[in-house]
């Protein structure tokens, strides 16, 4: 009976690639769209997941993301150090400056100041020198991608040793580092806590974040309320903070929105071809069905072969859009920094296999109620 089935199945060339294309093209735009959308979240959250020395980041009660600064006072570094249980707590700028280049060009860059001494906060892939060069007076040092954008189709490493200036005072790139990119995608330029403040212009306030390390056996979540409690400003968690700065752009933006309905197209889309196309397979061959009713097969039996069908194109659908969204992330992402760090997940590979396996579903349910009702005296009709 199996046999018999799958020849039914590969004897319509046309429906037969037809079926696999349907599956296999819902499947390439469901898993590429929801990779893109997760990836894309999480840039802009990468900029509290580099910083994983740090248990807590304490900011102003208004801040609601990680783009959203409000400076504090220099003393909240203190209140902070002064908590119970606060191992150590180091001070981060982060901020927007121009800097232009040698050549005259101008760019807008994302200034993030780490501690002088502990350097918390700085990048950990260095492609071109070492932590250790942020110390040198004036000295910048700028990730990959965005020295890419600043000297468009040279080599970012080349650019070390040259000179540039930010806000008018004068600068070296130092190095060259490999840092996660952000959502918003300014080039990222590091500098040490007191070279940020004096590249940016005076103003009464500065301190932009207190990066904390919980003390051995003190949990950070702990410790974050007692800090919140103790000093009034907001103490989260890195993994809380990152979470925050994700749901604000879901809750905020039009992204969610516009992501959801090419995924919502893609599975009505793959569901109606495929259920079309099955359909019209399972009545063009309802004689071949009822020939093997008439020959003693059960309803059981018949809803097995077709069961088997949709199975075969199903799996051989879902694994060419797998594939092919694989490969497209593969290819894509090494060659386009704007899709730097976007791959196929396990999660939406696997939930992909959920979703083609209810267009699946929903297009053999109403293909066996035809089957279940045929009459196999059609055999004898003309």
């Amino acid at each position: 009976m199996w046999e018999v089935a799958l020849k039914m199945l590969v004897g319509d060339r046309a429906k037969y690639f037809a079926l696999i294309f349907g599956i296999a093209f819902a499947t390439l735009l469901m898993s590429q769209q929801v990779s893109i959308f997760i990836s894309l979240m999480t840039r802009t959250a990468n900029q509290v997941l580099d910083v994983r020395e740090a248990d807590l980041w304490v900011m102003d009660p208004r801040v609601r993301y990680v783009d959203e600064v409000e400076p504090l006072p220099d003393s909240a570094l203190t209140q902070v150090r002064s908590v119970p249980g606060v191992k150590w707590a180091v001070p981060l700028y982060k901020g927007l400056a121009i800097l232009r280049t040698g050549e005259g060009v101008i760019n807008q860059v994302s200034l993030v100041g780490v501690d002088d001494e502990s350097l918390i906060g700085a990048p950990r892939e260095w492609l071109a020198g070492d932590p250790s060069v942020l110390r040198t007076p004036d000295s910048i040092v700028l990730d990959k991608e965005g020295a890419g954008l600043i000297w468009p189709g040279e080599n970012p490493l080349s650019k070390v040793g040259f000179l540039a200036e930010i806000n008018d005072r004068r600068v070296r790139v130092a190095g060259i580092v490999d840092a996660s990119p952000p959502f918003i995608t300014f080039p990222i330029a590091y500098v040490k806590y007191t070279d940020a403040l004096r590249l940016t212009p005076p103003t009464r306030r500065k301190l932009s974040f207190v990066l904390v390390r919980a003390a051995p056996g003190l949990s950070p979540e702990d410790l974050a309320r007692t800090i919140t409690a103790d000093t009034g400003l907001q103490a989260l968690t890195w993994s809380q903070f990152g979470w925050r700065s994700v749901l604000y752009y879901l809750t905020r933006t039009g992204i969610p929105v516009n992501f959801g309905i090419t995924v919502i197209l893609g599975f009505v889309v793959g569901a109606a071809i495929t259920a079309q196309t099955f359909y019209l397979f399972v009545i063009e061959n309802l004689r071949q069905f009822g020939a093997l009713k008439a020959i003693g097969a059960t309803n059981v039996q018949i809803a097995g072969m077709v069961m088997l069908q949709s199975a075969v194109v199903g799996a051989l659908g879902y694994a060419l859009g797998i594939g092919a969204c694989a490969m497209f992330f593969a290819l894509v992402g090494e060659n386009a920094a704007a899709l730097e760090g976007f791959y196929l997940r396990w999660q939406v590979i696997a939930g992909s296999a959920v979703v083609v396996t209810l267009i699946i579903l929903v297009s053999v349910i109403g293909s066996l109620q035809k089957v279940f009702r045929i009459d196999p005296a059609i055999v004898f009709r003309g």
